[in-house]
């Protein structure tokens, strides 16, 4: 039997039945706790964890993990570092980061790293399976107001005449380019071979990291950023 399930329509992305975890912190009690909110989760298990960032990178490579929760601050290799590593070998491998700050250096460099959710370990406890839900579907995970930093950078890049597309994902940015084309989300889905509930979300989410309100000044966006040709 497989152990992968599709979620929603015929060319949903397949999710595992049991997503298995690897948690990396070089704290056991934080490591411990999110153990015990993960295990508690039928769809959800914890099948390894590591005290430092390079451990972490040799566990995930090594054995069979599909997604790994990183925290920013480790020793050896910070889960920042860590999170580019995994993706050379095993770009399939899901990475969500945790962390204690609320630090817009590390918000930037966690996306810049591919990771799409950051978590705060002061919410952990309530936000932490959701997260590891969206990164499995390929959507984005992050705290309230990491939306408003989000928002505010692109406010100040825009009258800098700065590109804000950098904290955007590689898969949201597959789903940026081709809305000018007036592209339906059903031929992004196809081209992508992601499901239009997948494509929906995206579109969503990167409506929200960008504060803008529809596809339409997205794309006047995107063009004036030189993101896409008219």
């Amino acid at each position: 039997m497989s152990r992968y399930r599709r979620a929603g329509t015929a060319s949903a992305d397949a999710v595992p039945l049991v997503t298995r975890i690897l948690v990396a912190d070089d704290y056991a009690l934080v490591r411990s706790g999110l153990r015990k909110v993960l295990d508690a989760q039928p769809d959800l298990r914890v099948v390894g964890e590591a005290q430092d960032g390079a451990e972490a990178v040799e566990r995930s490579l090594a054995e069979d993990v599909d997604l790994a929760i990183l925290d920013v601050s480790m020793p050896r290799l910070t889960g920042i570092q860590a999170a580019a590593q995994p993706h050379r070998t095993q770009p399939e491998l899901h990475i969500l980061m945790l962390s204690m700050h609320d630090s817009e250096q590390f918000l930037f460099e966690s996306l810049r790293a591919g990771a799409p959710g950051y978590v705060l370990k002061s919410g952990a406890d309530t936000d932490v399976v959701d997260a590891v839900r969206a990164a499995m579907r390929g959507d984005s995970f992050l705290y309230p107001s990491a939306m408003a930093t989000l928002a505010k950078d692109h406010v100040e890049r825009d009258a800098a005449g700065e590109k804000p597309f950098d904290v955007l994902t590689p898969r949201e940015l597959e789903v940026v380019k081709p809305i000018p084309e007036a592209h339906s989300s059903k031929e992004i889905a196809c081209e992508l071979v992601i499901s239009i509930r997948t494509v929906e979300r995206h579109r969503g989410n990167i409506l929200e990291k960008l504060a803008m309100r529809d596809r339409v000044e997205l794309t006047r966006y995107a063009i004036r950023s030189g993101l896409i040709q008219p």
